[in-house]
């Protein structure tokens, strides 16, 4: 039976409190619930975390979305079902992702701007930010989705 390495939240409770503080700041900023968990489930997707995915879609479909949306995550650039700021949310997700490769573009924060206020902005750089962070963590501790 797989084992995570250890548990990071009793090796380590001060790291998981600030963790949640991230959290409670994003919760609490007024970023769409919704556009949250399209953060979390494509970063997850980039970075291979299973465990983020399975809790994140999870998330998401309780809290009402399609899983029509959900499941073309991965392909939303071919898919006419996201609105455009939803677009450019889930760009800017895998620019800062990915963020070695090609930095954040002008192009891209300009249009991400269009849709956004610079307040709104950071949030959602926060955001993309936290959910990088819980995927490392998950990955690195050697967390995995329980089977249902």
């Amino acid at each position: 039976m797989k084992k995570a390495r250890l548990n990071h939240i009793t090796a380590s409770p001060g790291a998981m409190q600030v963790m949640m503080k991230l959290e409670e700041f994003i919760k609490t900023s007024g970023l769409d619930a919704n556009l949250y968990e399209f953060i979390k489930i494509r970063a997850a997707q980039i970075n291979g975390c299973a465990y983020c995915l399975n809790m994140h879609t999870r998330d998401a479909r309780k809290m009402g979305e399609t899983e029509q949306r959900i499941y073309l995550l991965s392909a939303w650039r071919e898919a006419p079902i996201y609105s455009d700021k939803e677009r450019v949310v889930l760009e800017l997700t895998e620019a800062v992702t990915l963020i070695s490769e090609q930095g954040v573009p002008q192009e891209l924060y300009e249009r991400v701007r269009a849709h956004v206020d610079e307040a709104e902005y950071v949030v959602i750089i926060m955001a993309i930010n936290t959910i990088n962070a819980w995927n490392r963590i998950a990955i690195s501790t050697g967390m995995f989705p329980e089977k249902e």
